[in-house]
């Protein structure tokens, strides 16, 4: 059975370049491997990079070993649903595609809240 979206449809890809995803298939699944939940379709800026990065999380540098090519504004990558939550409790979170972001989210952000934050195609 395909994963479900927040909005209750089909989860759609999230990003192929860079390939995204816990499972790096494009796509914000999880399963009980993922124990970082990455759920949230998160559209990149400068400002949440260096929020993650302050945080202990570098997303901006290459990681050559791991096939991580570094991310950068404009990018689409499958944040941690708490990752994502702690950057819009500091004013600084990223944009969320809806569409591609998966239905567990729910469980830890509200709706009303990830449509605030949602992407022009979110709803195309």
């Amino acid at each position: 059975m395909p994963a479900k979206n927040v909005l209750g449809g089909e989860l759609e890809t999230c990003s192929m370049d860079p390939m995204t995803g816990f499972y790096r298939n494009g796509c914000c699944n999880t399963g009980r491997e993922d124990e970082g939940l990455h759920l949230v379709c998160a559209e990149m800026t400068d400002d949440f990079l260096v929020f993650s990065k302050s945080r202990g999380n570098d997303l901006s540098t290459p990681i050559p070993e791991y096939d991580f090519p570094g991310l950068m504004d404009g990018d689409r990558w499958c944040l941690c649903v708490l990752r994502w939550k702690e950057a819009h409790e500091a004013g600084k979170a990223p944009k969320v595609n809806l569409r591609a972001t998966h239905i567990s989210t729910l469980e830890f952000v509200d709706l009303d809240v990830l449509r605030e934050f949602a992407t022009e195609d979110s709803f195309e």
